[in-house]
C-alpha cells in the first residue's frame, strides 16, 4: 500500500520512523511519502517537508506565522491528491493534522491517527471532529482509552507507549566509550534538556546554566537537538564545566545522575531511563496566559505526573522557573533518600505503560483496518 505520513516534531519523527519499520515487516510493498525528519528519511521513501520548517509553538507564534502555516496546509492537501495514498497516518501535531484529517475524510482516504491529540487537557471539543474525520485512533497513554470510550463513546486502540520500544531497541554504548567520544570527565553528569525549538531553548537554557557554578562536583551536559546547530548552543555557555552532545540524548540519559528537563515528551523519556528530574517550563507570557485559561481539569504538565496522577517530579512553571527554585529542587533530587522515592514511582510508571510493541501493534491494526 501507499502510505502518506505527517509528523511535525522531533518526537513524531522518532515514533513515525519506528512505525514505518513495523509497516515494512507487515507489508513488504509499502511505499512512503511523508512530512517528518531525518529518522523517517533513513527508513526510506520521499520526504516532502522537514519538521524544522513546521516548528511554531505557542499562540502568539502561530498567529505571527499564520500565512506560512496555511500555505503548508494547502501544499500538503495538493501533494496528497497527487500522490493518491491508500492510507493517511497522522502522528500527533494536531493543529496541522486535524485539518488534514478533515480533508482526507472528504476525499475518502483511510485516515489513521497515531498518538492522540491531548484533548483531555484542552480543546476537548475536538472530539466532534475526531469522531467525524478519523477512522482509527491509536492512543499511547493508558488513561486515554477510558477518556475516549467512557466519556465520549468513541472506540480507540491502546497500543502501548512507543518510547518503550525506542529505548529498548537502541544501540547501547559503554560509559567509558561515551565519555571518551564526547570529551567528558569522570564527574557525575547532570543532563540539561532545554527542548528542541530555538524559542524554548533560548528561554530555558540560560536559567538551567545558572546551576553550573552552584554544583561544581558535577558536570553539566546539554542534549543537543538534531534540529539545531552546535553553534546555537555555544552562545549560552560561559563555563568550562559544560559540554554538548549532539543527537545522543538516550546515551546521555543512560549515564546521568540527574536532569533538568523542559516539559514535553523528554520528561517521560528521562523517567524511563530512571533519572531523577526537575520539569521546567517558561513560555511566551501571552501564550501562557491564554493556555492557562484553556486547559481544564489538568493538575500537572509533565507526562510522568499525569500518568501516575501525583506529583512524582517537581514542575517549575513560568515564574516558578527561576534560579533559586531550580537550585533548591536540584539539591533535592541529588539527595539519596529523596531519589529512592522517585525510583519507586518510576517503577510504577513503567508498569502502567505496558510492555514493548507499540509500533508493531499499530502497524498490524493499520493494515487490518485499511
Amino acid at each position: 500500500m501507499k502510505y502518506y505520513i505527517i509528523a511535525g516534531e522531533a518526537s513524531g519523527d522518532l515514533h513515525a520512523s519506528n512505525l514505518m519499520k513495523a509497516l515494512l515487516l507487515e507489508d513488504e510493498h509499502a511505499e512512503f511519502r511523508f512530512w517528518g525528519g531525518d529518522l523517517m528519511q533513513a527508513v526510506g521513501g520521499t520526504l516532502v517537508k522537514h519538521y524544522r520548517a513546521l516548528a511554531f509553538m505557542g499562540f502568539a507564534e502561530v498567529i505571527m506565522n499564520l500565512r506560512t502555516i496555511l500555505g503548508n496546509i494547502k501544499m500538503c492537501k495538493k501533494d496528497i491528491l497527487n500522490y493518491k495514498p491508500d492510507v493517511i497516518i497522522l502522528v500527533d501535531y494536531p493543529g496541522f493534522n486535524m485539518r488534514i484529517a478533515e480533508f482526507s475524510k472528504q476525499k475518502n482516504i483511510a485516515t489513521h491517527y497515531y498518538i492522540s491529540p491531548q484533548i483531555w487537557a484542552w480543546k476537548e471539543n475536538r472530539i466532534k471532529k475526531i469522531k467525524r474525520d478519523v477512522d482509527q485512533m491509536y492512543v499511547i497513554l493508558p488513561f486515554e482509552k477510558e477518556f475516549y470510550e467512557k466519556k465520549h463513546n468513541y472506540p480507540v486502540h491502546f497500543v502501548g507507549h512507543p518510547l518503550l520500544d525506542a529505548i529498548a531497541d537502541r544501540k547501547q554504548i559503554t560509559p567509558e566509550q561515551f565519555r571518551k567520544e564526547n570529551n567528558l570527565n569522570e564527574k557525575p553528569i547532570i543532563a540539561l534538556l532545554p527542548g528542541s525549538r530555538k524559542q524554548e531553548i533560548t528561554k530555558m537554557l540560560a536559567v538551567m546554566l545558572q546551576m553550573v557554578n552552584k554544583f561544581p562536583d558535577h558536570q553539566f551536559v546539554i542534549a543537543g537537538a538534531p534540529s539545531q546547530d552546535l553553534s546555537f548552543y555555544k552562545q549560552f555557555i560561559k563555563s568550562e564545566n559544560v559540554a554538548i552532545v549532539e543527537n545522543k540524548t538516550y546515551d546521555l540519559l543512560s549515564l546521568s545522575n540527574a536532569a533538568l528537563v523542559t516539559s514535553g515528551t523528554a520528561t517521560l523519556e528521562t523517567a524511563l531511563f530512571k533519572v531523577p528530574e526537575v520539569v521546567c517550563y517558561k513560555g511566551n507570557a501571552i501564550s501562557y496566559q491564554i493556555g492557562k485559561r484553556l486547559v481544564k481539569n489538568i493538575k500537572y504538565i509533565s507526562l510522568v505526573n499525569l500518568i501516575l496522577d501525583k506529583e512524582t517530579v517537581t514542575e517549575l512553571i513560568q515564574d516558578d522557573f527561576n534560579e533559586k527554585r531550580l537550585e533548591n529542587e536540584l539539591f533535592k533530587i541529588l539527595d539519596h533518600k529523596y531519589r529512592e522515592k522517585i525510583f519507586d514511582d518510576y517503577y510504577d510508571l513503567e508498569q502502567k505503560l505496558g510492555g514493548k510493541g507499540a509500533s508493531e501493534n499499530t502497524a498490524k491494526l493499520i493494515i487490518k483496518n485499511s
